[in-house]
């Protein structure tokens, strides 16, 4: 698997984040979309990474005669933007069932936080969505009290974690 900064404009980005957006909307009944911009991730302390595998690697390969082909598949996104000079806020956090990608791609987030002087990450999702939940549960994130656009949504849930 490499992951890598990307633009969260990419072809690969879309797709990703398309998918994204429609399992969300599966779960919750709302794509998520509404807080997420694009130029909010291309600053000086923020990224948008992807990960990618060998495309003959992956059971689920596509063709390989995309544009990214030569990259190899993508199976993950995510990304983070300056929620303060101390918290970096995570983003479109996505990584393809089956893909085994989404710990090393929140590792990674995780690291290049660190990198840039951040000392905690903060998220949403949404309570209904348990997976997710779970899944940065595992990986020390703890619920903190609702922040910005979340602050007035019970069906919202707010996790940070100390970098």
């Amino acid at each position: 698997m490499h992951i890598a900064a990307a633009d969260p404009d990419s072809a690969a980005a879309r797709a990703l984040i398309a998918e994204l957006s429609a399992a969300v909307a599966r779960i919750t009944g709302d794509a998520g979309t509404s807080h997420f911009d694009a130029s909010d991730v291309r600053g000086p302390r923020a990224v948008f990474l992807i990960a990618r595998v060998d495309a003959s690697a992956s059971p689920d390969a596509r063709d390989g005669s995309g544009p990214d082909a030569a990259d190899g598949m993508p199976v993950a996104c995510g990304a983070f933007r300056p929620l303060d000079a101390h918290t970096a806020e995570i983003k479109r956090m996505y990584a393809r069932p089956g893909s085994r990608a989404g710990a090393a791609l929140l590792a990674t987030l995780e690291a290049h936080a660190r990198t840039l002087g951040y000392t905690r990450t903060a998220l949403s999702t949404r309570r209904i969505n348990e997976r997710a939940v779970a899944f940065y549960q595992r990986h020390g994130y703890a619920e903190i009290p609702p922040y910005g656009p979340y602050a007035d949504r019970p069906q919202s849930i707010c996790l940070g974690k100390a970098l």
